[in-house]
């Protein structure tokens, strides 16, 4: 029988039957500390796809680093076939910092492919491309909301790429759709080196939310189920029919300053002319209603009480 590939990073290779937590160094503190990226990869004996699954581009989205975290602890990622490369927090200085970007301020998810003398941002997009993106054949990148802005779990997929759309059907979240392709994004960048990849967002930022946790780990099992590499998946943690596949999105804007209030549940379902929620001052004096502009659903709901106008307070989709 034909044998699986060997996976090398950081110069150590990871044999068929192996598994090994192997490391990316990237840079120092002003203190000398090194940092690195912990890889785990888990490579099976028979051939299979290469799947990269991977938390914490964003340092303060923890939703993705504890779904790999449980994951890892479950002893989920050994598969039949294939390989898995686990990668918990790929923006460690973000992570210890308690925010979404590196500390001269840089989205690292807009610094793809990266350039090896660049900023810092760059560089850990630049090594991340050499040392892994090249060896996968499917990735799933875990993210959550911005501060404050709470998304019901959702998988978004590349349009142009029947790749991704299949695999966002397996995923079978609560919502599907296709987003477009953002420049120095990492999904720009595999879509570039055709990598099908699909994205997770769920929850918020420095904040736990179980059911999306839950989700997100039955997304990953049921892709591995799709691509061969499990036989079975248990224990099952959500059950549900088809996932929501939505063809237009709208965010919804506060009109004035003052007082959020929302009318309905994230994730529920709304019809034209609602009312989902209300903007008012403190003094009850002047109130502004939203209403919703078409049958659909919720998707994203801002959890700011005091907002401003223009703040995205909702989002949603049909």
């Amino acid at each position: 029988m034909e044998e699986n590939r060997n996976i090398v990073i950081g110069g150590e290779s990871v044999s068929p039957g192996q598994e090994k937590l192997l490391k990316i160094r990237i840079d120092r503190l002003p203190t000398g500390t090194l940092i690195d990226i912990p890889v785990y990869v888990f490579n099976a004996k028979k051939p299979g796809p290469i799947v990269l699954i991977q938390a914490g581009l964003h340092g303060d989205e923890i939703n993705g680093i504890e779904i790999v975290r449980r994951m890892l602890e479950e002893k989920q990622f050994k598969t039949n076939s294939g390989a898995v490369i686990a990668v918990p927090i790929l923006n460690i200085f973000g992570f210890i910092h308690f925010s979404r970007d590196v500390p001269d301020g840089k989205d690292v998810n807009r610094s793809f492919p990266g350039i090896k003398s660049g900023s810092m941002a760059s560089r850990i997009a630049y090594h991340y491309v050499s040392e892994i993106m090249h060896q996968i054949d499917v990735a799933i990148d875990l993210h959550t909301g911005g501060g404050q802005r709470h998304n019901y779990p959702q998988i978004r997929f590349t349009q142009e790429d029947e790749r991704s759309i299949t695999l966002a059907k397996a995923f079978n979240a609560p919502i599907t759709f296709s987003a477009k392709l953002i420049r120095g994004s990492f999904r720009n960048a595999a879509y570039k080196m055709n990598k099908p990849t699909i994205v997770y967002e769920a929850g918020e930022s420095m904040r736990f939310d179980d059911f999306a946790i839950m989700e997100g780990i039955q997304g990953i099992l049921n892709i591995l189920h799709h691509l061969g590499m499990i036989s079975k998946i248990e224990p099952k943690y959500i059950e549900r029919t088809d996932t929501i596949e939505l063809h237009e999105r709208k965010w919804l804007r506060a009109p004035t300053a003052g007082m959020f209030v929302p009318k309905v549940v994230n994730g529920g379902e709304i019809e034209k002319g609602q009312e989902i929620g209300l903007v008012s001052d403190t003094y009850a004096k002047k109130t502004k209603r939203i209403k919703s502009p078409f049958n659909g659903y919720v998707i994203c709901t801002n959890h700011q009480a005091v907002v401003n106008q223009g703040d995205a307070l909702f989002h949603i989709g049909r």
